[in-house]
């Protein structure tokens, strides 16, 4: 009974610290059972997390990658960033569940009507965003000993030698597809499944 009420407190620790997005703290069963599993990595990701968004400089990424918080490569910096913050302090294969839990949330809002963002999640945007979590593990299990904002550089570089994944939009900021045809997003209004196209990876994956 003990370990169990320990492993609540932690839970709520995280629900109220850790949000992988900008949006409004959200948490759903996913989640909440890997935090109840994970309890003191769900701690050490409250820390880390703390300590990573005080480098997260969204105005300043938006000038030196782009303004999109969602689909975008800020979306992929975010996503790489934290998750090797995460890696270097927890095993990879913890860090990635806790990915996946969330991006299960994700689709669950999508469900329910929530946006994300402000933005509807669609199954290409997860997809991308499993992506990058798996580049962040990797490159945070690789240079445990770097500091934050030494890691925060090696995101950048990573970034925009084209190591990481974004969705494809047109001058005009407009999601294309492959075959670089602009897409009607109006012919998607609460869809799940979107012709969109993430750069370097065409590969149709979909979140369960």
């Amino acid at each position: 009974m003990f370990l169990q009420k320990k492993s609540i407190i932690f839970f709520l620790i995280f629900v109220l610290c850790v949000q992988i997005s900008n949006s409004k703290p959200r948490t759903s069963r996913y989640e909440f059972w890997w935090a109840l599993g994970h309890p003191f990595a769900a701690l050490k990701i409250k820390k880390v997390y703390k300590k990573a968004s005080k480098l997260y400089d969204e105005n300043l990424l938006k000038v030196k990658l782009d303004a999109y918080t969602s689909g975008g490569k800020l979306d992929a910096f975010r996503h790489v960033f934290y998750f090797a913050a995460f890696a270097q302090k927890i095993k990879p294969k913890k860090v990635l569940k806790l990915g996946k839990a969330h991006e299960k949330t994700n689709h669950l809002d999508f469900k329910r009507g929530k946006f994300e963002n402000e933005v509807m999640a669609d199954s290409i945007s997860c997809v991308m965003d499993l992506l990058n979590n798996e580049v962040g593990v990797k490159l945070g299990s690789e240079n445990k000993n770097l500091s934050l904002e030494e890691l925060k550089q090696k995101v950048m570089e990573l970034i925009n030698k084209g190591d990481a994944y974004h969705i494809l939009r047109d001058k005009e900021g407009r999601f294309i597809d492959c075959n670089n045809n602009v897409i009607d997003m109006s012919l998607y209004k609460g869809k799940w499944t979107i012709p969109k196209c993430i750069a370097g990876f065409k590969a149709k994956l979909e979140i369960e």
